[in-house]
């Protein structure tokens, strides 16, 4: 790889790195608001199927990109990118608790009690999504780079389902289990809420093979990588 590639295969990473802060970021900003994906009136412990947070939306963005960084770029790089998102995750919690205490002006277009209602709970969700995300995230890669290196690089849909449904259950069941815990939610719809989520975060990340193939495939024709190599700068 010739020094203009190194450069390009950097600023791609870059970008990559900054979608997957930018969805962890606001899917804790937005998680206050609930909505019906495809309402069918089924239910799952007293919880309405696929009553779901929007917060739910950005983030299965952040397992695509943590599978292609695995497959192009490696374990480290992809490790390196969640670091980050935990680092910005937190940075942006202290911006909301300072943001909340400030007081509004008389003639702020948003009071106090306003700004309260929408933002108060984000730290409590931001920490309950990062005890969560930091586990679901690391295991996502462990188990992706075993059948990699299993499988040698081949069966690229086996790897990007196994370690994603893994980790999304992961995920889902500890931040419903830490927001039901900190009074955000009610324990009643908790395993409503849990098989929710997880449905839905299955039912994408099998939508999202294809993108990750057609990436993945973008990316060794570009760089003219071999099965199982990857980018290392």
């Amino acid at each position: 790889m010739d020094a203009q590639q190194r450069a390009l295969a950097q600023k791609i990473y870059l970008y990559l790195a900054a979608l997957f802060i930018t969805s962890l970021v606001v899917s804790n900003l937005i998680f206050q608001k609930f909505f019906y994906w495809y309402p069918l009136g089924w239910e799952l412990f007293g919880s309405p199927l696929f009553e779901l947070s929007v917060g739910i939306l950005p983030y299965p963005i952040t397992f695509l990109i943590t599978d292609l960084i695995s497959e192009i770029y490696g374990k480290k790089k992809a490790n390196t990118v969640v670091i980050a998102g935990i680092f910005a995750s937190f940075f942006s919690m202290g911006i909301l608790w300072l943001s909340n205490v400030v007081p509004a002006l008389p003639n702020s277009p948003i009071d106090n009690a306003t700004f309260s209602k929408v933002f108060s709970l984000s730290p409590i969700a931001v920490l309950a999504s990062m005890l969560a995300y930091l586990s679901a995230q690391f295991i996502d890669i462990k188990i992706y780079h075993f059948w990699k290196n299993l499988t040698q690089g081949r069966l690229l849909w086996l790897r990007n389902n196994f370690s994603t449904f893994s980790s999304q259950f992961i995920d889902t069941f500890l931040v419903i289990s830490l927001l039901s815990l900190f009074g955000v939610l009610k324990w009643e719809y908790f395993w409503g809420l849990v098989l929710s989520g997880f449905v839905f975060k299955v039912l994408i990340a099998a939508l999202d093979t294809p993108i990750l193939y057609l990436l993945v495939s973008i990316f060794r024709k570009k760089f003219q990588l071999k099965i199982n190599e990857e980018i290392d700068f």
